[in-house]
């Protein structure tokens, strides 16, 4: 069973920066999606960022964070990071990081939410 777990949320002041972790767990290998999404009550889930790890690296970005944030892997093992500068109040948000095995990145479908798995999600405060 794959399991996603996040890290790194926290509070922070207009200006700063958090970097957000997903290990993976479970998943037996094989391309694959891995995408983060965030969510403020009463506002829809948003696509952020995802990243395609196959033969070769792919990455996207929400318009709103293109030049902020930073999507990344770890070559070791199943993790994705997401660096977070900048950061302003509208980013605030529960960020969830999710994985489907596959290209579901490509097509325009990677900001969507229809991934198979998904982690519990780690809270981001800007203020």
């Amino acid at each position: 069973q794959v399991q996603l777990v996040e890290s790194g949320g926290g509070s922070v002041q207009a200006g700063g920066s958090l970097r957000l972790s997903c290990v993976a767990s479970g998943y037996s290998g094989g391309p694959y999606c891995m995408a983060w999404f965030r969510q403020d009550p009463g506002k829809e889930r948003e696509g952020v960022a995802a990243i395609f790890i196959g033969r070769r690296t792919n990455t996207w970005y929400a318009d709103s964070v293109k030049g902020r944030f930073t999507i990344s892997k770890d070559n070791a093992k199943i993790t994705s990071y997401l660096q977070m500068n900048t950061l302003k109040p509208e980013d605030t948000g529960m960020y969830s990081c999710a994985l489907e095995p596959g290209g579901r990145c490509y097509g325009g479908s990677w900001s969507r939410p229809g991934y198979g798995y998904w982690g519990q999600g780690t809270q981001v405060t800007v203020s």
